[in-house]
């Protein structure tokens, strides 16, 4: 089934909706990496903004300082987690675990 051509005005409303949620998704892993979001935070917003919730996990946690792919592809599995799991898709024992391991990090 092919897709209907969108008009230009269309294009533009959803090129800006883009640019809104790339823009937000990087100030929450901004403010995480510096500390002034705690994971907890983030979750809520996740939970009242949909471009929070369609961050992936392995992105927020490789803003904190001194984790990369590598460190957060381990924390991830050793908690069990799909490294491909969104921050809206987390189940409660998923963020339960997160936020347990993310305190014993401070």
């Amino acid at each position: 089934m092919a897709l209907r051509e969108l008009t230009q005005q269309e294009r533009d409303t959803a090129r800006q909706k883009a640019l809104a949620a790339r823009a937000e998704r990087a100030e929450v892993k901004r403010g995480f990496g510096a500390g002034t979001l705690s994971f907890a935070e983030v979750l809520e917003r996740a939970g009242s903004s949909e471009a929070v919730a369609r961050l992936r996990t392995i992105e927020l946690l490789e803003a904190l300082p001194g984790v990369g792919r590598v460190t957060a592809t381990r924390i991830l599995e050793d908690l069990g987690v799909s490294t491909s799991r969104r921050l809206g898709g987390l189940g409660v024992k998923q963020r339960k675990a997160l936020t347990e391991h993310l305190a014993e990090l401070d």
